[in-house]
């Protein structure tokens, strides 16, 4: 029974990844999204097989008093994650990726200015909708762990909804 369950299992995760993808070359656009990750991105994917990409994040952020700690920051990141796609039906695909990145924070505490910088490894997991016409849209999960103290606890993450122009 275990084989058979086995065997059950790997024919269906092989019959997903087997099925051909409509990914397209690049795609440019914005990832929308804050819980105590990153705000706005500018966003840019490649595609770099039939079902596989990379995507190439860079962020920024002005915040006010984050965490409560009495301190106002800004910082910018950049983050590069390897994505796998899988067609779910049409239009519709799941991706799952890792990547990591670095970034630089600044912020102002007791009228002193302070800069540091900061690297994390990030994971990723979403849903897409490839339209018709050249957009698409998505929603993932991105959890994000280092930070150098720019995460609480060193730990990132945040949902968000991406919008990208492709050709």
């Amino acid at each position: 029974m275990k084989k058979t369950i086995m065997a059950t299992v790997i024919l269906l995760v092989a019959g997903l990844t087997m099925n051909a993808q409509d990914i397209s070359k690049n795609a440019l656009g914005l990832r929308l999204g804050d819980s105590g990750g990153f705000g706005t991105e500018i966003s840019y994917q490649r595609a770099l097989g039939n079902s596989t990409r990379l995507e190439l994040d860079l962020g920024w952020r002005n915040r006010k008093d984050f965490n409560n700690n009495g301190y106002d920051d800004d910082a910018i990141k950049l983050a590069a994650l390897y994505q796998w796609v899988m067609n779910i039906d049409g239009g519709f695909n799941w991706y799952v990726g890792v990547g990591g990145g670095l970034g630089t924070y600044g912020y102002d505490y007791n009228n002193d200015h302070y800069n540091d910088t900061f690297a994390f490894a990030a994971g990723d997991i979403g849903i897409e909708y490839n339209f018709p016409i050249p957009l698409l849209i998505s929603l993932d999960f991105r959890p994000e762990f280092g930070g150098n103290g720019y995460y609480k606890n060193n730990y990132g993450s945040d949902i968000a909804l991406g919008l990208r122009y492709q050709f």
